[in-house]
């Protein structure tokens, strides 16, 4: 199965070479000038350096976004320290260059490292800036934003094999975008998301000062946790909690059409929300087999009989069951049963695959129907696959309003919509599946708003409006709304306070609204 976390770089790179974007040199002169007074040399790449387009590739994730056309960066930074981001922050306000900030380049439509119109901008590539420091004793790590999960699961094991981390399943995320973003994996029912656990952070705002938690204020703090990125200023590390699983039992047990998978997740989607919070089971559906994959907070020997008493059409017996570590769990699930712990350390991924996506939630169960027609559109041609998300337990738990993430109480599932193809091919064929399939749920999901997860960004749902070099708030609610639903107003206060000028932009950040006193 395809993953969105595969032409091979040096193909990709020296195709885009020989198609350089040129770009307005009205103010960046000065502001290169600028940064080299202030940043070794060695920590920049202009577009004339031999190391730029390697750069910039080494963290693009998806070939679509990364054309002939697209409209590169003046610059990339590479900041090893604080100092390094204030300096691209005054010296990009001062020449009026706008900046972009990357830390794993997972972001769905590329906007960490590329512009949808003209403009001229830098990139703060925080890829050096990746150290993950866990204190034992309080169960807490301090984690730099260029960090990976899989770096940080890896550092938080080695540490202790008493503590993990409540995040996500892909190893190359950067934490900085995901935690921007809510952030959340196979623990979600039990500990939350990853935002839900996060103690304190490190922003350098707009105008290039280093705010902690209490100087940056509540209403900042609380909106940079899954506010999304990019709007508020530059986070470069984050304080959060680790918690204790014990051993875990891991299974994935596939259902076809054949062996009655349409009844199966009839049954899943009241059950798996409703599950004690220690069972997670989450559906993977490509063409006609559903995988149900799985964490369980204890033995196998546990496991059967809750499984028999509550989701009996499984069918799940011993020869499922896999027992492991908690930080053997994230290889085995994303990875594959031959993957290895050190292998979450790699930061790479293959460019040979191009992706599109979308994301929904639902409230109410999908009728049995509902899932025929579902299953009829994902045996199309060049269709794409499902990834179902039950929610419930505590991630449910905390009021809409408690952090920007507003999907909480009443949410059964998050679906993620999904297509793939060669990354020398066109695509248009799987980018209309996307948009057909997403219309085709309409009915079955959330409505007014309808739903979606920020960090599975799609610029379909609407971009941003600049009128007077601000942010058009009304233009922006379009696409907000959906992802934030009425947290979407408190965020852009917080934005009128923070970054009032609206320095922090692009094309789904938040408007800055300013309190009439």
């Amino acid at each position: 199965m395809a993953s969105v976390c595969s032409l091979a770089l040096v193909l990709l790179f020296s195709f885009l070479s020989s198609h350089a974007f040129v770009v307005s040199l009205a103010s960046s002169d000065g502001f290169l000038q600028c940064l080299s007074a202030a940043i070794p040399n060695q920590l920049l790449y202009t577009q004339s350096s031999p190391s730029f387009m390697p750069i910039l590739v080494s963290s693009v994730r998806n070939p679509r976004l990364f054309t002939p056309t697209t409209v590169r960066p003046l610059v990339i930074v590479t900041p090893t320290n604080a100092s390094h981001v204030q300096s691209t922050v005054i010296c990009g306000r001062h020449h009026d260059v706008r900046i972009r900030v990357r830390s794993g380049g997972h972001d769905f439509e590329g906007l960490s490292y590329r512009s949808e119109r003209p403009e001229v901008f830098a990139v703060v590539d925080l890829n050096m800036m990746r150290s993950v420091r866990v204190n034992r004793r309080a169960g807490t790590a301090s984690i730099d934003s260029g960090a990976t999960l899989g770096e940080v699961y890896y550092a938080v094991s080695k540490a202790s094999n008493q503590l993990a981390f409540a995040a996500g399943l892909c190893p190359t995320i950067g934490i900085g975008g995901h935690l921007s973003g809510g952030g959340f994996g196979m623990l979600l029912r039990k500990y939350g998301g990853a935002i839900d656990n996060v103690l304190d952070a490190t922003l350098v705002d707009a105008e290039g000062r280093v705010l902690d938690k209490k100087a940056m204020g509540r209403d900042v703090f609380w909106a940079i946790r899954g506010g999304g990125g990019e709007s508020f200023g530059i986070v470069l590390s984050w304080k959060v909690k680790l918690v204790p699983p014990p051993k875990v039992t891991m299974f994935k047990v596939p259902k076809s059409i054949d062996e009655g998978v349409i009844d199966i997740l009839t049954k899943w989607q009241v059950v798996a929300p409703a599950l004690p919070d220690d069972l997670f089971i989450r559906v993977v559906v490509q063409n006609d087999v559903a995988e149900f994959q799985s964490m369980y907070l204890g033995t196998c020997d546990m496991l059967l009989p809750l499984m028999e008493s509550h989701f009996p059409e499984l069918g799940l017996n011993q020869t499922h069951c896999k027992e492991m570590t908690w930080i053997q769990s994230v290889p085995y699930i994303f990875l594959g049963s031959t993957a290895t712990v050190e292998d979450i350390l790699n930061r790479t991924t293959s460019l040979d695959m191009s992706t599109k996506a979308t994301s929904d939630y639902v409230h109410q169960a999908i009728p049995k129907d509902g899932w025929v027609k579902i299953f009829i559109l994902l045996a199309k041609p060049n269709a794409g696959l499902l990834i179902i998300v039950p929610y419930g337990g505590k991630i449910n738990s905390f009021s809409e309003a408690a952090t920007p993430f507003p999907h909480r109480g009443g949410v059964l599932f998050n679906i993620q919509y999904m297509n793939f193809w060669l990354a020398t091919t066109d695509g248009s064929t799987q980018t209309k599946w996307v948009k057909d399939f997403y219309a085709f749920m309409g009915p079955y999901v959330s409505q007014n708003p309808r739903q979606a997860y920020v960090n599975y960004r799609d610029l379909d749902l609407g971009v941003n409006v600049v009128v007077g070099n601000v942010t058009s708030y009304k233009a922006a609610m379009v696409w907000g709304e959906k992802y934030y639903k009425g947290n979407f107003k408190r965020l852009a206060f917080a934005k009128g306070k923070v970054d009032p000028d609206d320095y922090f932009r692009n094309e789904q950040s938040i408007p800055p609204l300013v309190a009439r006193k």
